[in-house]
């Protein structure tokens, strides 16, 4: 029986996979109340804007969501715990139903993934997505003591592989880990899902999305893309990219050079342009695919989808516009020492 990463390697020879976009958009769009949010779970807190735990209060909102992607033509779909882990909920008051959120979530995507996977035989992938935390440890809160952290390493991965070991019993083939402004905190998720591998007894696939915080093309911690890379690579990814960010137009140089260095696929999943003042999105679905066609044409991608204030339109323009292109070849990886600060280093063979 072939792995996860076996059936997607296979599915990403024959065309470019469609991934899903925000959720967080499409629950806004619900307009829910706090009562929608709060169900019976009997928390303490104001629970309007936990958009995880709607996963146990509210599961046919994410389902619809879920669906409606589905529909739009995703290959890959992923589970609505951005911020379903302990440090996150602990806002909410919800750090003991992490599991139960992780869990539901994953079996949700899953259930629907395979529903879909049935009625045309094509298969459906769930990724079990894991966002940064609200926490960083490169970076101090406190501008007097820069030296202080608020969280150690070790903390922090145990926090990712409770909500790993969720992900992965709901039913998720992938974990993602997404949208990374700090490295240091994607190396302790990613040591948070290889000890959670030795534990299961088999490999849990990595996806792994960066996320740009200037124009130059650095994460929050000050990595270049490929520093990064040198950083991460140790965890042999199924998949490695980009989200988030500003926006197809701006992410595109930064994409075609990781495309240039890894010899895993390339996923792209960028906003749908900038906010406008009111912190609304108007790039429309044609724009977006129009973007997203030129790096299609020019071969650097594998999986595409939408990040932030993307819709299930958003995702049948892309899946319709890149139909029938070349999925990117991964490269062939001359051996080197390559090692990394905030820049990368590379000693030849």
């Amino acid at each position: 029986m072939m792995t996860a990463r076996e059936r997607l390697l296979e599915q990403a020879k024959q065309r470019i996979l469609i991934m899903d976009g925000a959720f967080g958009t499409e629950i806004q769009n619900k307009g829910l109340k706090e009562d929608d949010y709060a169900g019976d779970l009997g928390l303490g807190h104001d629970q309007q804007g936990n958009n995880d735990i709607l996963a146990l209060s509210k599961p046919e909102v994410l389902a619809e969501i879920t669906r409606d992607y589905l529909e739009a033509g995703s290959d890959i779909v992923s589970t609505n715990t951005f911020s379903a882990n302990s440090i996150s909920q602990a806002d909410y008051g919800a750090e003991g139903l992490v599991r139960e959120l992780n869990v539901a979530s994953a079996g949700l995507a899953r259930k629907l993934a395979d529903e879909y996977a049935a009625k045309d035989g094509r298969p459906r992938f769930v990724c079990g997505a894991i966002g940064p935390t609200n926490k960083t440890l490169s970076l101090s809160p406190e501008v007097e003591d820069p030296g202080y952290r608020e969280i150690t390493f070790d903390y922090l991965a145990d926090v990712y592989q409770e909500q790993a070991a969720g992900l992965i019993e709901g039913g998720a083939d992938f974990i993602l880990i997404e949208t990374i402004f700090d490295t240091l905190n994607a190396k302790a998720a990613i040591f948070a899902v290889k000890r959670l591998e030795q534990e299961l007894g088999h490999e849990v696939p990595i996806m792994l999305s960066m996320t740009l915080t200037d124009l130059s093309g650095r994460n929050l911690s000050g990595h270049t893309v490929e520093a990064f890379w040198h950083s991460v690579r140790h965890a042999n990814p199924v998949a490695i990219g980009l989200n988030c960010s500003f926006g197809a137009e701006q992410l595109r140089p930064h994409v075609q050079h990781l495309a240039k260095l890894t010899d895993s696929l390339i996923l792209a999943y960028p906003n749908a342009g900038l906010p406008n003042e009111l912190g609304e999105y108007d790039e429309m679905p044609e724009t977006t695919a129009a973007f997203l066609r030129e790096w299609a044409d020019e071969g650097m991608v594998n999986m595409l989808g939408g990040c932030c204030g993307s819709t299930p339109a958003h995702i049948a323009a892309i899946a319709e516009t890149v139909a029938g292109k070349t999925p990117r070849a991964p490269v062939k990886v001359v051996p080197a020492t390559r090692l990394a600060g905030l820049e990368p280093f590379v000693m030849a063979a």
